[in-house]
């Protein structure tokens, strides 16, 4: 629940670079480069913005936001949405992103099973009786690896012009240094986690004993969770309701691996072809007085096809080569380019998947390619 506008105004003379807001993401963003998580969520998403931020990381395939708020999501969420070029080139990975309207006080399996849970200026908005099961929720039920929670950091406060109370109408409490570690040091106990505190947003010079503006809580979980705990209390109905889910195009489906592995193959052939061509049309010109030498240059590449031609190419690794109006681009070559080889993977799944899409020789063993209107146009 950022609200970075009102903090802005609060701050007057006081200017974060960058803005205070953006160091908290940072932070984030940093985290998630350094360990890598694979499933994120964040509660008290608001706008989205952090879970857009993220959806840039490579690493993470589920993204998942809570808000109590549906609203508020509902604004930007249209900015989690896969983009046309998202679909013409899908990516490797594959990224879910799905938001939530409910209460942190409240536990749902759709939040089970998490690496990293953020918690981004969240806690001050909770009434005492949703702080209270907070806790519980998050680290007992949801139990993810690694939670990150920031919050204001009261001591800051004399040097925010305008601040007289909270940072924010919406506040219910603001917490100092020692009560925001004595709350995280008891919550990490209970739920068998370890806390690091740190913060972001530097003091004034001179003024640093007030500490970080916002102070941040890295928590760890100490011990792998077993399979037993994280079926306990697991509650059989959900509570929360999804408000939106977008589902990317990613080379995991077969369906965008097939189009993206024919599409690649028919390019890399087409290339081939007309170097081919073009090198032969120069050869042409070269030896035009003397064609009976020029047919003894090419001349065996084209006796090379016959019956045996799959096993031959597999075995030699042969060039392209023409054979009257026709081309052919041995599978085998295509293959050992590096984005083709990294996208099958296997020789075998290369055929499979350009099966009944490119047209190939009457073993499968090289992509055809007539030339009869390039002739016709030279």
């Amino acid at each position: 629940m950022d609200k970075n506008f009102q903090e802005e105004q609060f701050t007057g003379t006081i200017k974060f670079t960058p803005p205070l807001y953006k160091q908290r993401y940072q932070f984030i963003k940093d985290l998630v480069g350094k360990y890598k998580p694979k499933k994120v969520a964040d509660l008290g998403c608001a706008d989205c913005t952090l879970l857009w931020m993220l959806k840039f990381c490579n690493c993470i395939e589920v993204l998942a936001g809570l808000d109590i708020c549906a609203s508020v999501m509902k604004e930007k969420m249209h900015r989690l949405s896969p983009l046309p070029g998202d679909y013409l080139q899908p990516a490797e990975r594959s990224l879910t992103v799905t938001l939530h309207h409910g209460s942190v006080a409240h536990k749902d399996p759709c939040m089970l099973g998490f690496d990293l849970v953020t918690c981004i200026e969240l806690i001050e908005h909770l009434e005492q009786s949703e702080l209270k099961k907070f806790p519980e929720v998050v680290f007992g039920f949801m139990a993810p690896s690694m939670v990150v929670i920031s919050t204001p950091n009261s001591e800051f406060n004399p040097l925010l012009p305008g601040v007289t109370l909270f940072r924010h109408p919406d506040h219910k409490f603001e917490w100092n240094r020692a009560q925001f570690q004595s709350w995280a040091l008891e919550t990490a106990r209970r739920y068998d986690y370890s806390v690091e505190f740190t913060g972001v947003g530097h003091p004034l010079t001179g003024m640093e004993k007030v500490g970080f503006c916002t102070q941040i809580g890295v928590f760890v979980r100490k011990y792998p969770q077993t399979t037993e705990s994280a079926r306990s209390e697991k509650p059989t109905e959900a509570v929360y309701k999804t408000v939106f889910k977008a589902v990317y195009p990613s080379l995991k489906d077969e369906k965008y691996l097939q189009n993206a592995v024919v599409s690649e193959v028919i390019f890399t052939a087409q290339i081939m072809k007309r170097s081919l061509l073009d090198h032969l049309m120069s050869e042409r010109e070269e030896y035009n007085d003397d064609p009976t030498e020029r047919k003894s240059k090419f001349q065996p590449s084209m006796n090379c096809f016959s019956e045996d031609l799959g096993k031959t190419l597999v075995e030699k690794s042969m060039e392209p080569f023409v054979n009257g109006n026709v081309v052919y681009i041995p599978l085998t070559t295509i293959f050992s380019f590096p984005k083709v080889n990294r996208l099958c993977g296997t020789f075998e799944k290369l055929r499979k998947l350009i099966a009944g899409k490119v047209t190939l020789s009457s073993d499968g063993s090289a992509v055809m390619f007539n030339t009869e209107h390039e002739n016709e146009e030279n």
